[in-house]
């Protein structure tokens, strides 16, 4: 992770100090060599679509890929061994067992920090995957920007006709969510802004309007729900969220070049420079694509809900919730207006309402 790691810190005092603290450590160092998952098995073959539909989502056109002596890509190999939906059934009591014993202890949430991946030989279409995996490590307790928790390593040993063809690392972070005072992000947002950035903005319009009352009031009525998961604010974003804050959409536009991107980057992808200012978004939009999230249900979210991909008036694009009109009604081309919504006592997010043409 980028977050500086240090043992102990901010978020422990909820979790008691030391005999909790080494009594949950010593308890987790002793799943360490324990097995993870075994006689796992690949639900599908190595095979040529996925080959394909990999190779086109990463834009990658390496001939090594195609043809009739086509290998897949070594990065794939955990694709291979993923069980899906439905998942694997071979996970071991251990690993329940100690994720459990976690979230006891308070550390409920959970992120994926990174991977290392070791590949032995090329895999091809027809190879029929086998895997087993182990609980290779569980760190002392750590406090990152996220909160304070344990990083927990397995090592999965990737097979085919039994002999190795690679090994595949994957961390997890177990922790408790650090409390943020209250606007003490939107202040380090701030300060991480180029002073340029808010210099340039251009037609700025009436701020967009809160949701309804009568909706906000509609929604506190309904069962208390678990809070959306936070937006990670870093110093390349911290200038977009301090915009919410003050309800202003914040798109950045290159010195250099004056083209306009979105998310926000240290750079620009057209021109390389790395300077820059903002533009505000006037707020109009369309509908350029969606889905509509069914699955997997999430306590946080009511599915269906529409999920759109919102081409900008200024022209660019942006990820949001359409609101305002039934998932079902919701279309590409539909008309769409910025508003901020208060999801819940600490959180605001950009949201799309649709704008339904007359005798639609």
């Amino acid at each position: 992770m980028s977050e500086r790691e240090v043992p102990g810190g901010e978020g422990a005092a909820a979790l008691g100090e030391g005999g909790e603290y080494e009594d949950v450590f010593e308890r987790a160092k002793v799943y360490e060599g324990q097995a993870a998952a075994v006689g796992g098995v690949g639900k599908d073959l190595v095979n040529e679509p996925m080959i394909r539909h990999w190779c086109e989502a990463m834009g990658d056109a390496h001939p090594a890929y195609a043809g009739a002596d086509a290998t897949a890509p070594p990065t794939m190999l955990q694709a291979w061994t993923m069980g899906g939906l439905s998942g694997h059934a071979g996970r071991s009591e251990a690993y329940d067992e100690l994720l459990g014993l976690l979230d006891d202890a308070g550390y409920t949430s959970v992120v994926a920090t990174d991977c290392e991946q070791e590949y032995l030989r090329p895999l091809r279409p027809g190879d029929a995957i086998t895997f087993d995996a182990v609980i290779e490590s569980v760190s002392e307790r750590k406090t990152t920007k996220l909160g304070t928790g344990y990083f927990v390593t397995t090592r999965m040993d990737v097979r085919v006709a039994g002999r190795p063809v690679g090994t595949h690392r994957f961390r997890i972070l177990k922790y408790v969510p650090a409390v943020r005072r209250r606007g003490a992000s939107r202040a380090e947002g701030a300060a991480a802004v180029p002073k340029t950035a808010m210099a340039a903005e251009v037609s700025r319009p009436e701020r967009p309007e809160r949701l309804e009352r009568s909706e906000r009031s509609e929604r506190s009525e309904r069962p208390e729900r678990s809070k959306r998961p936070r937006p990670v604010v870093n110093r390349d974003n911290a200038g977009f969220w301090e915009g919410v804050s003050r309800h202003r959409l914040l798109i950045q536009r290159c010195d250099g070049c004056r083209t306009l991107r979105f998310p926000w980057l240290p750079g620009c992808n057209a021109c390389g420079c790395p300077d820059w200012d903002t533009v505000e978004a006037g707020g109009e939009g369309t509908v350029y694509s969606y889905v509509v999230m069914h699955h997997p249900p999430f306590p946080a979210f009511d599915p269906p809900y529409a999920v759109g991909l919102i081409e900008l008036a200024e022209g660019v694009r942006m990820i949001s919730n359409v609101v305002g009109v039934p998932h079902d009604r919701v279309r590409i081309g539909m008309p769409v207006r910025l508003e901020f919504e208060q999801v819940d006592e600490e959180l605001e997010l950009p949201v799309f309402r649709a704008v339904e043409r007359s005798g639609v």
